[in-house]
């Protein structure tokens, strides 16, 4: 008898009724894929709860094994780049939409979706970043490779709570940025400030119906939330500066006009983790390796076990995770 191990599956049945829970699975059940991984941490991004509430009609196929990122060790490889001991994490790819994902204490992934994981994180820590904190990274390489620098003026970071936004303010306040985080949880000011930023303003200051062009506020901002949200942001951003816009948490409409990028030069910039080429995503983890203090990280995240997933993930779509959640899929 093989060897069974726990994960997070998703199944729909012929009448296309939803169901996730933890199941039983032993190797034979995993995909036919060249690198066998034993997996100590995932975490919980927006995508997952739209994955585990059937929300988004993210999942392609069923069953499907849950979850977009991993982190582990290599066990048993087909591919050359990788050997038994290496450390390896993934990041979106499709996983938990076109391939089996990471809530799973085993799973056979790509050699080609994987990356190595900084030398000065542990796998928790890799996860405790995860897609969330490496789309920030790519976000704010956005706004430095526009050439965006610290006199320029202040960076707007929206959904600041989330782990998007507190790993962008993180990272900006490293790299010695001025920061203005936005949120509609005021309760949070406190943790915003205690992690990087030197402002907080409510979410309603933004989330709000603007006039094509008003007062000229930010150098930069980094968005996760889209709609109106971001066109006031756009409104708002002074002349030759940049939106990084990523995410959708508000809607993916985007009620605004040409003026910002035709009378100020403002440019918008999207930003996708999914399918990021290999050299973008090895230049963010070797940057998020440079610049993120596992100790500051540490204050950014709670580990949760496997089996609390669903409950998370329909909590982080209400808005109510702040930070970052691990997910222990070994307790």
């Amino acid at each position: 008898m093989s060897e069974k191990f726990n994960a997070l599956v998703a199944n729909k049945d012929e009448d296309g009724n939803f169901s996730v829970g933890v199941e039983a699975l032993g190797l034979n059940d995993l995909p036919d894929e060249n690198v066998l991984i034993d997996i100590d941490y995932s975490t919980l991004n927006y995508k997952d709860g739209l994955v585990v509430t059937d929300q988004g009609k993210v999942c392609q196929k069923f069953p499907m094994v849950c979850g977009i990122d991993l982190a582990g060790t290599v066990v048993e490889s087909d591919d050359p780049r990788w050997k038994s001991g290496d450390r390896v994490l993934a990041n979106g790819y499709g996983l938990s939409e076109r391939y089996w994902g990471a809530y799973s204490q085993k799973q056979r992934i790509n050699g080609d979706f994987l990356v190595r994981v900084p030398e000065n994180f542990s796998n928790k820590d890799a996860m405790a970043i995860g897609t969330a904190g490496y789309t920030a990274m790519l976000c704010v390489n956005a706004i430095r490779d526009h050439g965006t620098i610290v006199s320029d003026g202040d960076i707007l970071v929206t959904g600041s709570a989330g782990g998007v936004g507190s790993v962008a303010i993180l990272l900006l306040s490293k790299l010695g940025y001025k920061v203005c985080a936005s949120t509609g949880r005021p309760e949070t000011a406190d943790y915003l400030k205690s992690i990087g930023a030197s402002e907080v303003i409510s979410r309603d200051e933004l989330s709000k119906k603007s006039r094509p062009l008003e007062k000229e506020l930010w150098a930069a901002c980094v968005d996760s939330v889209g709609s109106t949200t971001i066109a006031t942001s756009l409104a708002q951003t002074k002349y030759n500066g940049i939106v990084a816009a990523c995410g959708l948490a508000g809607g993916a409409d985007l009620p605004s006009t040409v003026l910002p990028f035709i009378l100020r030069n403002v440019c918008l910039q999207g930003v996708d983790s999914v399918m990021a080429p290999m050299d973008v995503r090895e230049r963010a983890w070797n940057d998020l390796g440079a610049l993120l203090d596992p100790i500051a990280l540490a204050d950014v995240y709670t580990v949760e076990p496997l089996a609390k997933v669903p409950e998370l993930g329909a909590a982080i779509l209400r808005g109510e995770i702040r930070g970052r959640v691990v997910v222990d899929v070994n307790a």
